[in-house]
């Protein structure tokens, strides 16, 4: 722990109690309205029409039969649609956008279901029904369907978040034990619950959109380069998100599309993207082919480890999916290599799913190293134990906190690991053959900087606000949490504003970096807040009128002086003829001193019934080091919900291509399968609550990536415990375990 502690708050009972969520009741009642929910006067519906081609252009466009269809008002495409400007789409200036090229730019098409026209019409129905009457033609090209044929077409292009250090290739070549194997994992799609949405409005030269966005600030300033207007004339809501996985963090056409019609009609626009086009125009998690090269010395160290990785991309965008950011500093390896590539497809712009990079790319490493424990002839767990790296040797820096053996450790207990049998296929209960199998998890801890205002009321209430989101995972409440500790107001008392572009700067919700940055802001905006609540309260007319202001303390939503007098904030406030105490904060991101991140430990017990060729998982514990839990519950449901995620992504997950054209095949939500109720496991979550104060001072990391990394890896690793097979291509299917080993045959 760090000697030099910034001042910290609290931290009573509050910080940490698993309180119920603060925007419950709003969601239960529906008074919750979401993108898709907003009903200004005069709204208008968009439909759009999308390329049933993967590849090639549009040769004509005929909107003659759907100009005549009841409703319609207008009908945009390429040849019909206002001039608008590109956004820079820089993270660094905060205008981030996914697929840079604008909707309807050329008669291009790049990939199935690309927008091509927008039908704008006075309901949703009419607008559907004349979308489906616009008739497109099209020139079509050979599509480039998967990543082999994007390979053998035009090779890859180099990628970003490389790493080198020592010799991997001459270590390897010396090593006393070798293993060379290759994963791939498909495409997966987000698949939220809430549709992607806009609502867009005009009022003059200013636009207000209500968007489902998990960065409201950085979809004002695109939406600002796009329209080229300043950004205090776009406002950007999103007080509610159902879910986004990542689909949601940056700018898609369909919002541009939106904004762009309604500025044209003079009315507010609404635009749904149908489930269909949530496949094509909205990002997914690209598909990738992983080459691990692992060796070691005779005593079962690692000595040379290579990850090299290449992810599809779309031919409009360079999307790196960096699978190798965790190889990089999880293991102690001396001679590492770590590269990543691309090649185009005809798909749309990949963009980040849960814990992008990590998930896939801990797929392939801890397979790998199950292997390689497999062949030293070592048990998984201590293979692993002897192996963890004390400090991040990819910066030569130490880890803020670190508690992964503590982790593996406390998990392996609990999930009854020292009971497991090393042979293959050799634990059974009646018909089915138990495996059991256990991967590393881990994630980057970030933190961006913030701005955010706390207001201590007249009416004893108070008032916090960020432009940052909560996209279900409990900000809300975990804000409030954070006010209540500083100021002793119960949380019944407290109103939290997210999800407006108006509020002050606030990050994007995704990297699980929104806690760990939002929370010091906010606390540090309640104590300068605190501080002008002292200043009124020890004035010529205050309460403690010549007493020094650090003689109180803060009590109960009141100030107190040494003699035990209690004032609250609102009689204070009273006194001195005031509405508020306020406080305005800024703060930066974390500092390079450390290296930050989280860790954790998956044990997976999964299974399989060779007779009737059933694999389940029926049980998970895992135990993650994520610093200071803020919030029990809510902390806990991130990890379950990412464990749920990571069986789909083992067991169920892909968005299939048809190999000849390029079109998807699976769209939609009969097809496309993800698990349900009857496929969840038993799930052991364990938190170890170690405050990491030298990240920021509530000591609080991320923790909505982490529970899936690694995960399916765990799941893949017990299945070839229980099976003898060795599946190193997601989903595993049955088909994949039909030929049973002789062990299993002769139960």
């Amino acid at each position: 722990m760090s000697d030099d502690k910034p001042t910290a708050p609290h931290f009573g009972a509050i910080i940490g109690a698993g309180v119920p969520r603060i925007d419950g009741p709003d969601k239960l009642s529906g008074r919750a309205h979401y993108a898709a929910d907003q009903q200004p006067a005069g709204l208008v519906y968009g439909y759009g029409v999308f390329s049933t081609i993967a590849s090639g252009k549009v040769s004509q466009l005929s909107v003659a039969r759907a100009r005549q269809m009841p409703g319609v008002i207008e009908i945009f495409h390429h040849g019909h649609f206002p001039k608008l400007y590109r956004s820079p789409s820089s993270f660094a200036q905060g205008n981030k956008v996914e697929e840079t090229r604008l909707p309807f730019e050329d008669e291009r098409i790049y990939y199935a279901g690309q927008f091509v026209a927008l039908v704008v019409a006075d309901t949703f129905e009419n607008a559907r029904a004349a979308a489906r009457e616009v008739e497109v033609s099209y020139a079509e090209d050979h599509a480039l369907a998967n990543l082999d044929q994007g390979v053998a077409a035009h090779g890859t292009r180099a990628g970003r978040g490389d790493h080198s250090r020592g010799d991997a290739a001459a270590a390897f070549d010396s090593a006393a034990q070798r293993i060379d194997v290759t994963y791939r994992t498909p495409v997966e799609t987000h698949n939220p619950m809430e549709m992607h949405a806009s609502t867009a409005w005009w009022e003059r030269d200013h636009l207000t959109i209500f968007d489902a966005s998990q960065g409201v600030v950085m979809a004002r300033n695109a939406l600002s380069k796009i329209f080229a207007i300043p950004p205090e004339r776009v406002t950007v809501h999103a007080p509610y998100i159902g879910s986004g996985f990542g689909s949601k963090l940056w700018t898609w056409p369909h919002a541009v599309a939106t904004a762009a019609a309604a500025r044209e009609l003079g009315r507010p626009v609404q635009l749904v993207v149908p489930r269909a086009q949530m496949f094509t125009t909205t990002g997914h998690r690209p598909e990738t082919r992983q080459r691990l090269r692992l060796a070691t010395d005779g005593n079962g160290k690692l000595v040379s480890l290579r990850h090299e990785s290449i992810n599809t991309t779309s031919f409009t965008d360079q999307y790196v999916e960096t699978c190798g950011s965790v190889t990089k500093s999880l293991y102690s390896c001396p001679h590492l290599t770590v590269s990543h590539a691309t090649t185009q497809v005809n798909r749309g712009t990949p963009t980040s799913m849960r814990a992008p990079g990590a998930a896939p790319g801990l797929f392939a490493l801890e397979s790998a190293v199950d292997e390689m424990a497999v062949a030293v002839g070592a048990d998984p767990l201590a293979f692993r134990l002897d192996n963890y790296a004390e400090r991040d040797e990819s910066q030569d820096l130490a880890f803020s906190s670190n508690h992964i053996v503590e982790a593996t450790q406390r998990a392996a207990e609990r999930f009854g690991w020292d009971e497991r049998s090393a042979e293959i296929g050799s634990m059974r209960q009646g018909r089915e053959i138990v495996g059991y199998g256990m991967a590393a998890c881990n994630w980057e801890a970030l933190k961006r900087p913030c701005d955010a205002r706390v207001s201590l009321r007249a009416d004893g209430t108070a008032l916090a606000s960020c432009a940052t989101q909560d996209i279900g995972t409990g900000t809300y409440t975990i804000v409030a949490q954070a006010v209540s500790d500083l100021t002793g107001l119960p949380l019944e008392r407290i109103t939290v504003e997210l999800g407006d572009s108006s509020y002050p700067d606030g990050p994007v919700s995704g990297g699980s970096w929104a806690t760990a940055t939002t929370l010091p802001a906010i606390a540090k905006a309640a104590r300068v807040a605190l501080d002008e609540m002292k200043r009124y309260a020890t004035g010529a007319n205050g309460a403690f009128a010549g007493v020094a202001s650090d003689e109180l303390e803060v009590a109960e939503g009141g100030l107190r002086n040494t003699d035990g007098k209690q004032v609250s904030f609102a009689d204070i406030l009273g006194a001195a003829r005031y509405g508020s105490a306020d406080g305005e904060a800024h703060t930066e991101g974390a500092d390079a001193q450390y290296s930050y991140r989280s860790f954790g430990a998956h044990f997976v017990e999964v299974r399989w019934d060779p007779g009737i060729s059933h694999l389940r998982v029926a049980r998970v514990v895992s135990a993650i080091d994520v610093g200071r839990v803020i919030n029990e519950t809510t902390a806990r449901n991130q990890v379950e919900g990412a464990i749920v995620m990571g069986v789909g992504m083992g067991l169920f997950e892909a968005t299939e291509y048809d190999a000849r054209n390029g079109r998807p095949v699976n769209n939609d939500y009969a097809e496309y399968v993800v698990p349900v109720h009857a496929d969840q496991p038993e799930v052991d979550v364990i938190l170890l609550d170690y405050p990491d104060t030298r990240f920021n001072e509530y000591g609080a990391r991320g923790i909505g990536e982490i529970g899936i990394t690694g995960l399916a890896a765990a799941v893949a690793n017990a299945v070839y415990h229980a099976t003898g097979k060795r599946i190193r291509e997601l989903p595993i299917t049955l088909d994949k375990l039909m030929d049973d080993v002789p062990e299993a045959r002769t139960a």
